[in-house]
């Protein structure tokens, strides 16, 4: 088990982390500064100074997934990790990779008042990350996190205050569900859906970053299309009646550490009007769903993605089957 200490810095996670070690059975601390540290010494220089935050680096948020599964499996008990994190899709994708290695997170916010904050800056300056950590409390930090005000509580009040409801269940485990991540190449089915202007529809994960069709990894012995209706219906509770036609089969490549695999998009037809207002979330996996426009789109998912949904669009338009690798039409 992970216990995450978030916070804006000088909210005082280290300093609770260390006292926390006492406080809880086989505890042992992990800061993901120590990556830091490590990065500017493999990285080239050029490639550091292409980023303001080391979260930025796709390597520092996969280092601390893989970091914290392997003390985790030589050490076992809990694993107390006090680092900020602030971008809402940099949470998705590490707490994911975590839910993917069936490794459960118990996400605590120390959250002084401001004052506090400035007043542990000699000069009573505000913290470098004030303002991320401004925006993510007024959104989604709040709701995913538990909170402690530790704005009059010492390193160890804060810390006993932290264990009490870890052990107690005060404090909830995320809830993110995840399939185990693949050891080979994988077939996934997506599904577009649209409502009666035309848009398609999105829907936003709660373990990866950017928002996705309605679909998923077709099961051993699973048809790829009966797949596409079983995700419709777990994720948006639609129940397709028909079996949705082929628009596109794009092979993903295999980039590591993942395996890539095919990647099926069928067309799922119009909804009406009723039926489009009556998207159902599992509360776990999505977060929210929208119908937007091709444009819109675009500044939404992923550009491999998009380039399939544009693919997409354009055989439905003609009555086509498009055949793509890596999102770019091939023969």
């Amino acid at each position: 088990m992970i216990v995450w200490v978030n916070g804006a810095s000088r909210a005082g996670k280290t300093s609770a982390a260390r006292e926390l070690v006492d406080l809880l059975p086989n505890c042992t601390i992990f800061d993901p500064e120590v990556i830091d540290s490590e990065l500017e010494r493999l990285l080239p220089p050029k490639r550091l100074a292409e980023v303001s935050d080391q979260q930025d680096l796709p390597i520092w948020r996969r280092l601390v997934v893989d970091t914290a599964a392997a003390l985790l499996a030589e050490v076992g008990g809990v694993l107390v990790m006090p680092v900020g994190l602030l971008r809402q899709e940099y949470r998705d994708e590490i707490f994911g990779g975590l839910a993917a290695r069936r490794i459960p997170v118990c996400h605590v916010l120390l959250a002084p008042g401001e004052t506090i904050l400035r007043a542990r800056d000699p000069g009573g300056e505000p913290p470098a990350d004030i303002e991320p950590y401004r925006a993510a409390l007024a959104g989604w930090l709040t709701a995913d996190a538990y909170l402690v005000d530790n704005s009059a509580l010492s390193p160890y009040d804060t810390a006993v205050r932290i264990a009490a409801v870890v052990r107690t269940g005060e404090a909830p485990l995320s809830d993110i569900v995840q399939t185990p991540e693949p050891t080979a190449e994988t077939v996934a089915a997506g599904v577009l859906l649209f409502d009666e202007a035309g848009r398609v529809l999105l829907v936003d994960p709660t373990y990866k970053p950017g928002w996705e069709f309605p679909g998923g990894v077709v099961e051993p012995g699973e048809a790829p299309a009966r797949a596409g209706m079983r995700e419709v219906a777990e994720e948006t509770g639609i129940q397709l009646v028909d079996a949705p036609r082929l628009l596109v089969v794009d092979w993903e490549p295999p980039v590591r550490p993942r395996y890539g695999g095919l990647r099926l998009l069928f067309d799922g037809g119009p909804l009406t009007g009723a039926a489009a207002q009556q998207v159902l979330l599992p509360g776990p996996e999505l977060r929210a769903w929208r119908f937007v426009s091709e444009s819109e789109a675009a500044g939404l998912l992923p550009p491999v993605r998009f380039e399939r949904l544009r693919w997409a669009l354009r055989a439905r338009e003609r009555g086509a089957v498009h055949y793509l690798e890596a999102g770019v039409p091939v023969g």
